[in-house]
């Protein structure tokens, strides 16, 4: 039995997330060290209104924290995964879980990251379900100011880019559903450059460890435990596409016979189930999952 610890991204947050983890020495542990961290209380944000919530400022630092606490108590529990990937910011949690990073190297950056996109304007993304993939393919290849942002799934992706850009795609392309998502920029694009560039400077002072167990990257779906492979792909990640379908493929040619998707919800769960039917796969999200 080989298992893959999977955490998911901005998204997947739902009001009312980790707060039963606060009555554990761990949790409370890690609550407190967020708080002083980033100067407000993730248990306050993860009650407040969904719109608050749902701000990238909150949602991101909010989710890596209790991805991290119920990767800690996982451990304790004498669970521990042979290999890990997360989708988008969920890399982060998958860097600290695998102790590429301690908790607070993690936070620092998720802050940073989560700052810098809070603050990018005038980009736009769109999520397609079932979709002619040659069509957009060809609609993008012919657009400079579109890219495939997320590759989730053989059925679903993420463009991003300009407003017009993305609506000239979508008026392009036929697709079962399309859906504007509720973001200010376009993330996981080259207009990311500029954030991406003053986040480097953090990311290079932080210091990387060689993972415990293989990382499959959102922009190298190849497993590493290096260091500095790990650290070089985490910077192309913000500019880069999350090439979550190759990571999905990836799973069954490691040998991982079971999947555990660690964090709120079952987005992951449900595109790992479609795509490789023959994993086994659980959720934690909260302690009665554990």
């Amino acid at each position: 039995m080989k298992i893959a610890w999977v955490f998911p991204g901005q998204g997947s947050q739902i009001v009312g997330m980790g707060v039963d983890l606060q009555e554990t020495p761990i949790g409370q542990a890690k609550f407190e060290q967020a708080e002083d961290i980033l100067g407000w209380s993730v248990l306050e944000k993860c009650q407040a209104q969904e719109t608050e919530l749902s701000r990238t400022l909150y949602t991101q630092p909010c989710l890596y924290v209790i991805e991290s606490i119920l990767a800690d108590l996982l451990v304790q529990n004498g669970q521990l995964p042979d290999l890990v990937a997360g989708h988008s910011l969920g890399e982060y949690s998958a860097l600290y879980a695998a102790r590429s990073f301690d908790f607070t190297t993690g936070l620092e950056l998720v802050k940073r990251r989560a700052e810098l996109m809070d603050k990018a304007l005038g980009g736009k993304m769109a999520a397609l379900m079932k979709f002619d993939r040659q069509q957009l393919e060809d609609a993008i290849a012919a657009n400079a100011d579109v890219v495939l942002a997320n590759d989730n799934s053989e059925e679903q992706v993420v463009i991003s880019g300009t407003p017009e850009g993305v609506d000239a795609i979508l008026a392009q392309v036929k697709a079962k559903r399309a859906v504007p998502l509720k973001v200010s920029g376009a993330f996981h694009s080259p207009f990311m450059t500029d954030a991406a560039q003053e986040f480097q400077g953090l990311l290079d002072s932080c210091k990387f460890a060689d993972a415990k167990v293989p990382v499959l990257s959102n922009v190298d779906p190849t497993p590493t435990q290096s260091a500095t492979m790990l650290k070089e792909r985490l910077m192309k990640q913000m500019t880069g596409s999350v090439r979550w379908r190759e990571i999905m493929l990836c799973l069954p040619q490691e040998g991982i016979t079971h999947g555990v998707e660690v964090g709120p919800g079952k987005v992951l769960t449900g595109l790992i189930k479609r795509t490789c039917p023959e994993i086994k796969l659980t959720n934690v999200g909260k302690m009665s999952e554990l």
